[in-house]
């Protein structure tokens, strides 16, 4: 099963482990996971899941990454990195690949030139 979730940060203490153990609770395969204000790119595992991110800046904003259940690890193709906004994995199928989205959409408090960068990418 696949979903998305915007953590909000993984940025504090703890917070990365929670997240897992909800992912476990729900019996999700793959998470797409937005704001998690990482600044290390990395791969982490975290119980039965690993963790892809990016580096972005040091500010600790915005950022996307993937939670993936070990089950499935051994059919990802490849994990990119857009922007900071925006990321996609690319999975083996059994007849094609699949191809999973992940876009942080920007909100009605922020500027305007947040949202057409977006577009224009």
């Amino acid at each position: 099963m696949f979903g998305n979730w915007n953590v909000r940060s993984l940025y504090m203490s703890g917070l990365f482990t929670i997240v897992a153990r909800e992912l476990a609770r729900y019996k999700l395969d793959l998470v797409g996971v937005e704001e998690v204000r990482w600044e290390k790119g990395v791969t982490v595992r975290e119980g039965n899941y690993i963790f892809f991110s990016i580096e972005k800046e040091k500010y600790h904003q915005l950022g996307t990454g993937f939670f993936v259940h070990h089950r499935i690890v051994s059919s990802i193709k490849r994990v990119g990195f857009a922007s900071d906004r925006m990321s996609y994995i690319v999975l083996r199928g059994r007849m094609c690949n699949i191809v999973v989205l992940n876009a942080l959409a920007p909100t009605e408090e922020e500027s305007g030139d947040s949202k057409t960068v977006l577009m224009r990418n």
